[in-house]
């Protein structure tokens, strides 16, 4: 299948928002792979000298547009033939750092601990690719996981404009730390094309993003496309190479956790066959539920229950 790269820049990032409206940066086919690559950041978060800025993140800082607070995200990418109603498969094949730093930030009045944090602090942290770890300023080297923070497609055109901060139905701002190199996630189609968009770099995060940033960065990516028809999918899921993943956000964590479970009874019945009690039961015993982030607004929680439950019989 045809192999396509998507560069950052101003005529292919849109900064801070998704929008049904927007015309795609790049048309792919079903089947189609492409590497992405994207950067993250405003002006006041870059590094001091001696670390290397993509050019492209300064061209961005002066001549794109940023009409709500977000993040720099690059695409949309067209997937010729996707129609509302079918599933959009995006297929992560590759992450990799594109540079040598990343950032994260405490900002007043956001974040889980609102009363807590009264001040921002910004920090710097060395990323080693060669060691894939993040020099702290404490001197703890963190183990790295890169994954893209926000993925997602155009939301429907009646939602207008979105800020790129709270995750939705149409993905977004999902801050799954499960969605490395190796998985898959799907996503429902709203518009022509799917029109999906991704930035967001993440060198590593916790559970829970509690701050409200991770270590923020610049990564490219390989995605793999692949189209399903009609398949009705109405909210995201994922898949590792060993967990099925269902998904839930809300402002309320109580409700991210009934999102997350009833879909996952959905799809325990359709990939087990499973009664809903039945399914229930086996979620009581062996599926994990997982808070994903406390921090964009939408609260996000995920449910993971092992592949291999679902092969036995």
């Amino acid at each position: 299948m045809p192999h396509h790269t998507l560069n950052a820049s101003p005529e292919t990032c849109h900064w801070g928002y998704f929008d049904a409206g927007l015309a795609p940066a790049l048309v792919v086919q079903s089947g189609d792979t492409a590497t992405i690559r994207t950067v993250s950041g405003a002006p006041e978060v870059l590094p001091p000298e001696g670390f290397h800025v993509p050019p492209e993140l300064l061209d961005i800082h002066k001549r794109s547009e940023r009409p709500l607070p977000g993040h720099i995200l690059t695409g949309p990418i067209a997937i010729d033939g996707a129609m509302p109603g079918d599933m959009l498969e995006i297929r992560i094949d590759k992450v990799a750092l594109r540079t040598d730093w990343g950032y994260n930030v405490i900002r007043p009045l956001v974040g889980t601990l609102t009363d807590d944090f009264h001040e921002t602090r910004h920090i710097t942290i060395a990323l080693d690719a060669q060691k894939n770890t993040g020099r702290l300023p404490w001197g703890l080297d963190l183990p790295l996981a890169p994954f893209f923070g926000v993925m997602g497609v155009a939301p429907p055109p009646a939602w207008g404009r979105i800020s790129s901060i709270q995750p939705r139905a149409h993905g977004g701002n999902l801050d799954n730390k499960e969605l490395v190199a190796g998985t898959a996630l799907f996503l429902p189609v709203f518009v022509p094309g799917a029109m999906f968009s991704c930035g967001d770099g993440h060198g590593a995060q916790g559970d829970g993003e509690v701050c409200v940033t991770a270590i923020e960065t610049a990564l490219e990516g390989d995605f793999t496309f692949v189209l399903h028809k009609k398949a009705g999918l109405a909210y995201p899921r994922a898949e590792t190479p060993t967990h099925i993943i269902t998904m839930g956000m809300d402002p309320d964590l109580d409700q991210c956790v009934i999102r997350a479970l009833r879909d996952m009874i959905v799809v325990l019945g359709e990939k087990a066959g499973l009664s809903p009690e039945d399914a229930y039961t086996l979620c009581s015993l062996a599926a994990d539920l997982r808070i994903t982030q406390t921090v964009n607004g939408n609260k996000g929680v995920h449910c993971m229950i092992a592949k291999s439950l679902l092969e036995q019989g």
